[in-house]
This record gives C-alpha cells, structure tokens and sequence, in this order.
C-alpha cells in the first residue's frame, strides 16, 4: 500500500508531504485547487512521460518520492529482489525533473530506466481517470477487461507461445522459399568445386609430402653427385680422407697419452669423432646407393604437384591449405542440403504449431465464453444498483473468421447494452450517455479490482456526471472495495467523500504574486465543515450541516 507521497516545487506546490492509510481515502477541495496534483505527481513516481511545465516557477527541478509498504505484495518484493533492490519491506520510487525536462528515476536509491519504473510501478498502484470510460468502447479495452476478469493468464501465455512459434516458423519458410534460387545457383558453383576437388582428392597433409618428394626428384642428379663426393671424402678416397685422418691422429695422440695424461682426453674425443664420421659416412653411403631416378615417377610427382598449386591460385588458397578448403566446401554444400530438407519440413512444422495454437486458442475461448456469463450478470446488476433500473448487460464472444492469426486468440469481445425496457442490445457507445459510460466503467473496475486484487488503487474523478442516489452508491461501492485493498478517490461528491476512512482537502493559496497548493488531512470537524461545503456550496447552512453529519454517520 502507498504510504507516504513527497512533493517538492510541482506545479503550484512548493513543498508537500502526505500520509495515507489503509481503507478508503477521499480529496476534495474547491474547483481550481489542484485536487488531482498530487494523483499527477504520484502518476510521475510511476512513470508517466514528463514535461518541462511540471517544475514549479522560479525552480530548477521537481522531485517527487512515493513510499510504498510491499510486505503483503509478494510479486513486488520479487521484482525487487530480482533486481537486486529488495529493502525490507518499503519500496521508495523517487523522480527528479528539471525545468529543461531532463528526468532521472530511482527505485530504493538506485538509479534506473524509466521503464523499470513503470515496470515495479504496475505491481504497487493501479490509477483509474476521469476518462478512463472512454476506453472500455474500444475491443481492445474490452477483451483485456474480460481477460483480466478471468484471470487465465495461463491461457494468453499459451496462445501468445504457440502464435510466435507459428510466426517464426512462417517467416522462416518465407525465407528460405525467398533465397531458394540463389541457393541453387549458389549450390550449382558450390557442387562444380566440390566435383573437381572430389575428382583432384588431395588428401590433409599430403601437399607437404608432394612438395618434399617434388624437390628431392627434381634435384635427383644434384644429389646424386654431390653425396658421393661426401662419401669420397668421407672415408673412400685412397690418398686422403677424413676418416683415416682422424683414425691416425687419434692413434698419435694416444701413443702421446703415455707420455703426458693431458692428450688423453683429447685423444678420446677423436676417438669419439671418428665414430660419428664413420656411421655418418656409411649413411650418407646407403643413402646414395639406395636413391633411384625415376623419370616416371617424376613425371606423376610433378604433374600432381602442379596440380595442387593451380588449383590453389585458382581458389585463392594457399596450397598447403586446399584440403582443409576442400573440407569446408563439402560442409558448406551439405547446408545447402539441409536447407532444401528444412523447407521440405519446414510445412509440416507449421502446421503442428498452428494446430497447437487452435487448441490453446479454443481452451482460451471456452474460458472467456464462462468468464463472459458471470461477467454481465455482475455489470448488469451494478448498473441497476447505480441508478440503471432497466439495464442489460452482455458480453458478446464471436470468433474471427480471418485466416491469419492472432496474438491475442480467435475472438472478438464485443460489450453490448440495453438502458430501456424493449431496446435491443447494442454497442455501449450507441445507448450510453458520458456519464452512463462512466457508471458502468466503475462498475467494472469495482468488480475487476474486487476479483483481481491490487495494493492500491486510485480513482481520479470517475465519478463525474454522477448524482444524488447514484453518488451514494458509488461511494457505497467504493467504500466495500476498500475492505480488501487501498482506495483513494478525487471526487467532488458529498455521497462518495463522506464514505472515505481518511479525507484530504485540497487548498490553493495566492498573496497576489505567488500560488501554492496545500494538501490537509480534515479532523472530524473539519470534513463536516466540507461535507456541508460540498452539499450546500459556500455558503454553509445549519441544515447542509446536518445532512454533512448524516452522510458521514451512514
């Protein structure tokens, strides 16, 4: 419930600070004080779109701060905690406008988006206005009203889950039908690759092995020569080579060893040496003895290998890369398969989504079809009980034969009434005056908000147009709402205003140069004195007194 409401340099109002209860509370005050200032100031906390004359005259910027009790509100403490801002059991939403119209929003002392604020607002306060009966005329209006009423949020969010899988479905299908030729002409390039690669067959790695056999046959002869002249070298040339060399000079330095221990050392890494040269010679020697020119071979290594490089420059890849590329063609054409499989589905697909969403859709209409009996029996009786003696009320459920689907299901709500014995039923806008409008737009949010509860709820003269016995029963309405949840009602009826637990007034002060509105919680004495102004006009008489003390006796 809200509990408190701050308001500094708003409007006409310099500095304000209002404490609210539980049960009913009513505003009043005289026609141009500014009765519905601080329901416009409230409606800013929640998150309506500011403007720049908002900030009073003279003042840099306004702030506003609405402080609500969430103990018994498990969806906003929820909010809150999934947010990170749960503070106990308070929730302070607060708003600062500048007088350029620059607006920061806060929940608990955090900064946040204006739609957070509109978000955790939706869960605290629930404001009806003055023109709120303009709206229930519109379908829209009335399908929700009926939704609400139901309360199968349940069903909507099966229907608005199975419309979505059955639209993206649809736009994919559209998709693929739309780039179906140039996935053809896509694949046909694709499958011309793909063929001569296939056909190519150059394996991972295999460019690598190609290339070292390219180069070792084409410098055969190269080779050839220059490894046995190593091996001549080496240990097979009769006047010298090395391995004689060291053979002899390791066999000097060990006769020497005996003479001076130092050459020993010495004379065993010649030793060493010689090993090594030995084994490297009689490598090099089976190397050479074992390597073959093979022109034939040749020819197949080099045309392979040119090959691969053509078709490299061809693609624009590296042709160490061309297997890899290879691979990735073969994955791209195997998608184009798939897509041409998927659109083959894709029907079928479709069709079971849109079967889903006809049965959601029927469980939905079945519960607005119940919902809808119990509904206009209810209105119908409210509206005898404000004054329409002769009222009918019916909600009519038809379904929308339109092919395409909807979001919000097959039906189509139509609200129909009758004011007049004999008159047919007909659109409320056709039968109902403005304030026959209004008294059934309030019999429907009494009934609404009796069945879906909401912390707080706010009624901003919706009572216009309204009167004697009428008035009494709105404010006896409004009055049995308050037993379930916080009421607070902007009126200028003595029969709604003396029905509140709690009554503001609402004044506006001037010294000639400056306006300010002040917000004052009436004592006992003090809401006859207003009752009686409201009966009576200015000029109070001992009778509109006495009639103020019976309306609030009742």
């Amino acid at each position: 419930m809200l509990l408190h409401l701050n308001i500094q340099n708003f409007a006409i109002v310099r500095s304000l600070d209002i404490d609210w209860q539980q049960g009913m509370t009513t505003i009043t005050g005289e026609t141009g004080a500014g009765k519905s200032i601080a329901i416009d100031a409230l409606g800013l906390c929640l998150g309506d779109r500011a403007i720049t004359n908002v900030v009073r005259p003279n003042c840099k910027k306004a702030e506003l701060a609405a402080t609500f009790d969430t103990s018994n509100n498990k969806q906003a403490q929820k909010w809150l905690k999934k947010h990170d801002m749960l503070l106990d059991n308070e929730c302070i939403l607060r708003r600062v406008i500048s007088a350029e119209g620059r607006s920061k929003a806060y929940i608990n002392g955090s900064q946040v988006p204006l739609a957070q604020l509109k978000e955790i607002g939706q869960l605290l306060i629930n404001i009806h206005g003055q023109h709120d009966h303009q709206l229930i005329v519109k379908a829209s209006e009335q399908r929700n009203i009926l939704d609400a009423y139901a309360n199968h949020q349940h069903l909507l969010d099966d229907v608005k889950y199975y419309y979505h899988q059955w639209r993206e479905l649809s736009q994919e299908a559209k998709q693929l039908q739309e780039s179906k030729l140039q996935r053809e002409a896509k694949q046909q390039l694709l499958q011309y690759q793909v063929n001569e690669l296939n056909e190519f067959s150059l394996q991972i790695d295999e460019f690598e092995s190609l290339e070292t056999d390219y180069k070792r046959q084409s410098n055969g002869q190269h080779i050839l020569n220059e490894t046995l002249i190593t091996v001549q070298q080496l240990s097979e040339n009769e006047q010298f080579n090395v391995v004689d060399g060291l053979r002899q000079s390791a066999e000097q330095l060990t006769s020497l060893g005996n003479l001076d221990p130092a050459l020993k050392a010495i004379a065993e890494q010649l030793n060493e040496s010689l090993i090594q040269v030995e084994d490297a010679s009689q490598e090099i020697k089976h190397y050479y003895e074992s390597l073959e020119l093979d022109p034939q071979a040749y020819t197949l290594i080099e045309e392979r290998f040119s090959t691969a490089v053509q078709l490299a420059k061809k693609h624009q890849v590296a042709p160490e890369a061309l297997a890899q590329f290879h691979q990735q063609l073969l994955q791209e054409l195997q998608t184009f398969s798939s897509d041409e499989t998927r659109l083959n589905q894709i029907s079928d697909d479709i069709e079971t989504a849109k079967q889903k969403y006809q049965d959601a859709a029927h469980s939905l209409s079945q519960s607005r079809q119940k919902s809808a009996v119990k509904l206009s029996k209810m209105i119908t009786k409210s509206m005898a009980e404000l004054n329409m003696p002769h009222g009918k009320f019916f909600i009519d459920i038809c379904q929308d034969n339109n092919e395409s689907l909807s979001i919000n299901g097959n039906d189509q709500v139509s609200y129909l009434a009758s004011l007049n014995p004999g008159q047919a039923l007909e659109a409320m806008n056709k039968v109902a005056s403005g304030g026959e409008l209004s008294r059934i737009s309030l019999a429907m949010q009494v009934i609404l908000a009796d069945k879906v509860i909401t912390p707080s709820l706010i009624f901003d003269e919706v009572d216009v147009g309204i009167s004697g016995p009428t008035a009494a029963m709105v404010g006896a309405k409004l009055q049995q709402l308050a037993k379930n949840t916080q009421v607070i009602c902007v009126t200028h009826l003595p029969q709604v205003a003396s029905k509140g637990h709690q009554q503001l007034f609402v004044a506006k002060l001037t010294d000639g140069e400056h306006t300010e509105t002040t917000v004052t919680e009436l004592s006992s004495d003090g809401r006859v004195q207003e009752i009686a102004r409201l009966l009576a006009g200015d000029k109070i008489t001992e009778n509109s007194l006495a009639n103020a003390q019976e309306l609030l006796a009742g």
